[in-house]
């Protein structure tokens, strides 16, 4: 195993890891996207409102895998970078069994309290019912979940970027072929699309191991007491990675609570843009997870003008992407709607965030990238400040004056707005965070 990004273009780097990852995430969007699509041709508005709600949940058990692959990501990475691959293997099967603590802990846990926690978040009547019954199939999946995630995480570290997104595509693939077998021929409805989902996450873990055990050489036998020894160092990058992306769904929480009272077209609406804003905006959501085995080889490397560029060029990407995709999206917003059966509110919801809105990602794809880098610079509890400032301080009133002012089109403006404070806020503090690490390295040299 070589330190790969310690050395070559850096655009040509972050572009093929971010194409790669983006792949992978697509397949999984575009499902959860063609998921909606064919839910709606049942002709219940409530069926949308319920994905919805019952999306937020999900997205709070998924931000859990996610943090656990940016632990392995940042881990594995900086101890190849720094050439020592045994500590490599050792994080690798020590964040496993992590995955499989955690998941089971927090799955149990939210499945226990599906429909409590969505009546406080404000579903009712049939969308209650719809929400809970979907729920119910899926949260109890969320170890095969995080084991997979972590996977692909692994195969990230090592500069195996390809088979990194051949994982993830392979759970984006099981699922739109089952969805549809599941949701329609055998007429099982929103049940069928949460077991599509459970099988594909399954297919997802068990190529993911695969790889990592077969081609990599990645795994070594589990010791309980070494398992202890990395506890300490695991959990400075794991618990605030974890905790950094569940503040994301608990700001979520809170704009379903209020949309809520908007009713369910109003829901409805925010789930479709939900699952359009990934599809359109994949590259954006991918790099921040492609750039952190970079920034990691590098700083285990300790060669941090190459960090710097790193973060830098990333911005670039994004501000030019995010540009072409946000005009894409203005000139077919009304293809888009058509493309949903939804009522006059939710359509307005679709349009005016195509126009307004859809741009403003930008800045949050500059918060990514930042919080990804401290995660990988060891400043991981940077990465939590930021987000659950920008979940809290960046969203509560934004959305709350937002809804005052514009009703449920507010709601969503007015959060992406947050977005841009925080995504200057972090980029200025990231650029800090490595002249610091950087001057420290001199110093001991």
């Amino acid at each position: 195993m070589q330190a790969h990004y310690t050395q070559g273009s850096i655009y040509k780097h972050i572009i093929s890891m971010s194409v790669m990852s983006a792949i992978g995430l697509l397949s999984i969007f575009i499902v959860d996207l063609v998921d909606l699509y064919f839910l709606s041709l049942l002709g219940e508005i409530e069926m949308a409102s319920a994905v919805g709600f019952a999306g937020t949940i999900l997205f709070f058990t998924i931000a859990i895998s996610i943090g656990l692959m940016i632990a392995m990501g940042a881990l594995v990475s900086k101890a190849i970078g720094a050439r020592d691959i045994v500590a490599a293997k050792q994080y690798t099967v020590n964040i496993l069994a992590i995955c499989i603590i955690v998941g089971s802990v927090i799955g149990i846990g939210v499945w226990l309290y599906t429909a409590e926690i969505l009546a406080i978040m404000g579903a009712k009547g049939r969308t209650l019912e719809l929400a809970t019954a979907y729920l119910s199939i899926i949260v109890p999946s969320l170890p095969i979940l995080c084991i997979g995630m972590a996977a692909t995480g692994a195969l990230r570290s090592v500069g195996d970027a390809k088979h990194g997104m051949y994982v993830t595509l392979v759970a984006g693939v099981l699922n739109a072929i089952l969805d549809p077998i599941f949701i329609f021929v055998l007429d099982m409805g929103i049940e069928g699309a949460a077991w599509a989902s459970v099988l594909a996450r399954v297919g997802m873990m068990v190529y993911g191991l695969y790889l990592i055990i077969n081609k990599h050489n990645l795994l070594i036998a589990f010791h309980y007491q070494k398992f202890i020894q990395d506890l300490s160092e695991i959990s400075k990058v794991a618990v605030p990675a974890i905790l950094t992306n569940i503040s994301t769904p608990i700001g979520n929480a809170y704009i379903m609570f209020v949309l809520a009272d908007f009713g369910d077209s109003s829901v409805a609406g925010y789930a479709i843009i939900g699952r359009i804003l990934p599809v359109a905006f994949c590259l954006i959501f991918a790099i921040s997870g492609a750039v952190g085995p970079i920034i990691g080889q590098n700083h285990g490397a300790k060669l941090y003008h190459r960090v710097r560029q790193v973060i830098s060029k990333s911005f670039v990407i994004i501000l030019v992407y995010g540009t072409v995709i946000s005009i894409i999206l203005f000139a077919i917003k009304g293809q888009i709607v058509s493309l949903f059966n939804v009522d006059r509110i939710a359509a307005e919801l679709i349009i005016l965030f195509c126009i307004w809105v859809a741009i403003l990602t930008i800045f949050r794809g500059f918060l990514f990238v930042a919080n990804a880098s401290f995660n990988n610079l060891g400043k991981a509890k940077y990465s939590t400040v930021m987000n659950f400032s920008k979940a809290t301080i960046g969203t509560i009133p934004f959305v709350y004056y937002g809804a005052k002012f514009h009703g449920a089109f507010g709601i969503i403006l007015y959060e992406a707005i947050g977005a841009i404070v925080f995504g200057f806020i972090s980029s200025l503090l990231v650029f800090r965070v490595i002249k610091k690490l950087e001057s420290d390295s001199y110093a001991k040299v």
